[in-house]
């Protein structure tokens, strides 16, 4: 996407589907629950705001499904809270913090973080000319090589989908798109960036290793605290790194 390169970093968007990502994030940052909700119903979405670094922070996680209770997760509820976020706040910068799977042919381990370098579903397939590109969307994250170097990151192609496990047909698309990370949120997000023409970065922690020997539920459920507990050792880094800096910086 073509950004402005000279714009400033004032304002960071910060988007996670789940609340267990989302808490430990909020609680190191020092961020308070907006209320009354900047964000109103019936979006579900709950944001959370304060200053770190002298920039403004906003983190908005996509709340809790009314029918099931559980965290609203895949690429329409993160779509759609970015959408309603992007407007509310008019940020600098977006970045899209989360849990992932990743494949260890690309060097991914159990809590490894992992900077976007593009953005794909995998799972979109729509087998018609024009239509098939469209379905597969990618599109390349903005490239931040100092923020990589600075923080030791490692990168790679960001692939989304809409379950946890996979088809043969997801692992065909995953590999002709060289994923290095698997997660449910990223491409959706990707889309509204592209739409407001607002920079979009992502940070991925790796709980399950998509090509390994293990059911990704286990590994999901096991590691989730410490994939968690990487993103928090990791994100205020980053929002001080990105502060005040212009896009080109990054």
């Amino acid at each position: 996407m073509a950004v402005n390169g000279d714009r400033k970093v004032q304002t960071v968007l910060v988007l996670v589907a789940m609340e267990a990502e989302a808490m430990p994030l909020i609680n190191i940052l020092d961020l308070k629950e907006d209320i009354p909700q900047r964000i109103p119903p019936p979006a579900p979405a709950v944001s959370y705001s304060g200053s770190k670094h002298g920039i403004e922070v906003h983190v908005v996680r996509n709340g809790k499904c009314q029918l099931h209770g559980v965290d609203n997760v895949g690429t329409v509820p993160a779509a759609v809270t970015a959408y309603l976020a992007v407007h509310e706040f008019k940020p600098d910068l977006v970045i899209s913090v989360g849990t992932a799977g990743g494949f260890k042919s690309k060097g991914a381990a159990i809590g490894d973080v992992f900077l976007a370098t593009a953005f794909a579903n995998h799972d979109r397939r729509i087998p018609i000319p024009g239509f098939d590109k469209y379905g597969v969307w990618r599109v390349d994250a903005l490239a931040a090589p100092n923020l990589k170097a600075a923080l030791n990151l490692k990168e790679g192609v960001v692939s989304s989908g809409n379950s946890l496990s996979y088809s043969q047909e997801d692992w065909d698309q995953m590999t002709a798109i060289g994923a290095a990370v698997k997660e449910m949120e990223a491409a959706g997000i990707s889309w509204v960036a592209h739409l407001h023409n607002v920079p979009f970065i992502a940070l991925k922690s790796i709980t399950d290793i998509v090509d390994g020997d293990r059911p990704a539920q286990e590994e999901f459920l096991e590691n989730l605290h410490s994939a968690a507990k990487a993103l928090q050792d990791v994100i205020s880094p980053v929002l001080e790194f990105v502060a005040a800096k212009s896009i080109k910086d990054l």
